[in-house]
């Protein structure tokens, strides 16, 4: 077994299907390692699913959500960037519903007002843990 690191952003997405060399099958993500030239893949197989904070305000830590499953063949991812590559975050006012579009979390937070709750909503100490299921 080789154990190598990829030296830059590696980008998948639910939308793509990329062939699978010497296979019938396609998957989200196919990688070629270049020190032994076997073909590694992952698709995309839970999500994306919905982050749904519970309403305690007290300051009970909250309990990880799995936001995304994945099928990795002969590769593990080993970090996750919430950057603009992966595409754009939404949420929603848990009060007021008011819908938030093309949040930025690539700095770990986001601020931004509610006009309807007339208050400020945030997003906060967030992290990204990868997990073996």
């Amino acid at each position: 077994m080789i154990v190598t690191v990829a030296d830059c952003v590696l980008v998948s997405s639910i939308q793509e299907q990329h062939e699978i060399p010497g296979s019938r099958g396609e998957a989200n993500f196919v990688w070629k390692c270049k020190l032994c030239q076997k073909t590694h893949s992952a698709n995309i197989t839970a999500g994306p699913n919905t982050y749904s904070a519970d309403n305690d305000t007290s300051n009970k830590k909250r309990k990880g959500q799995q936001v995304i499953g994945l099928d990795c063949r002969g590769l593990e991812f080993t970090e996750f960037k919430a950057d603009e590559l992966q595409g754009e975050w939404e949420a929603k006012g848990t009060d007021s519903s008011t819908p938030f579009t093309g949040i930025d979390l690539s700095e770990g937070e986001w601020y931004d007002y509610d006009e309807k709750a007339g208050e400020e909503v945030s997003i906060k100490d967030i992290s990204w843990e990868l997990g073996r299921a």
